[in-house]
């Protein structure tokens, strides 16, 4: 009995660690949005590389090379060079689904390698774990990477998924901020994604009509057995879709797809 309540102060202090890296991580790139906004910088490019290069601070008179030594000018990447193996060993052994964003961000950049994984990947998460991973606020360009995906690889039978996680991205906090943003590619994808879903819908509402009158004789006997059965499927479909569309012109507004 001890021996199963006892407590892996292990994983509480790796935990910890992690929640207090994507604190500072998040604070040091919100500082960077607001710097970056406060200068007018003249593209978004420009704005990305500022937040991207936010943790990079600047050489001090220490820190010249007069006398030979082994100096860090980014501490950042060192100490992630120094831990890549063993992460990489973890992430590729990783059969589970991450708990974080800190999870999310190191398997979605070391782990996948191309756009079907990823849009896999995201299909199989799911819209409301996203939003729970993501609630404090999606990390910055994740956002139009996940569109970009979404776009170049949705099919028909993912059409509900794909709509769950948009409504789980859109309830994280600023999710406006995020949506201005991004850049005009990831915009234009974003609208494609919406147009595929659309398209989606009106094919699938066409696939739902009736079918057509059945040949005399035995096939009328049958035709008249499943009009209730086809009542009632055509109802429920058409109930669905309607929920459906509702849901994408929400979500139209949400993205501001025009």
């Amino acid at each position: 009995m001890e021996e199963a309540e006892a407590i892996d102060f292990c994983a509480l202090e790796r935990e910890l660690q992690a929640a207090v890296a994507a604190d500072e991580k998040y604070q040091r790139e919100n500082d960077a949005k607001f710097r970056a906004v406060h200068q007018k910088v003249a593209s978004y490019e420009e704005f990305r590389d500022i937040v991207l290069a936010s943790h990079l601070k600047p050489l001090e008179k220490k820190d010249k090379m007069g006398k030979k030594k082994n100096l860090l000018w980014n501490s950042y990447a060192t100490q992630a060079k120094c831990k890549q193996d063993g992460e990489m060993e973890l992430a590729q052994g990783w059969d589970g689904l991450p708990e974080t964003s800190a999870d999310f961000y190191r398997y979605w950049r070391r782990c996948l390698k191309s756009g079907q994984e990823r849009y896999r990947f995201l299909c199989q998460l799911g819209g409301e774990p996203l939003g729970r991973i993501f609630q404090a606020e999606v990390g910055f360009g994740l956002l139009g990477e996940f569109l970009v995906v979404l776009a170049e690889h949705i099919c028909g039978a993912d059409r509900a998924a794909v709509l769950q996680i948009l409504q789980g991205l859109c309830g994280t906090k600023r999710f406006g901020l995020n949506v201005a943003l991004l850049s005009q590619g990831e915009k234009d994808s974003c609208r494609d994604l919406f147009g595929k879903l659309q398209h989606m819908g009106r094919i699938r509402g066409a696939e739902d009509l009736p079918e057509g009158p059945a040949e005399a004789g035995a096939a009328a006997l049958q035709e008249e057995r499943n009009k209730a059965e086809r009542e009632t499927h055509l109802n429920g479909s058409g109930q669905r879709q309607k929920a459906a569309d509702r849901l994408i012109q929400e979500l139209v507004k949400c993205y501001c797809v025009s």
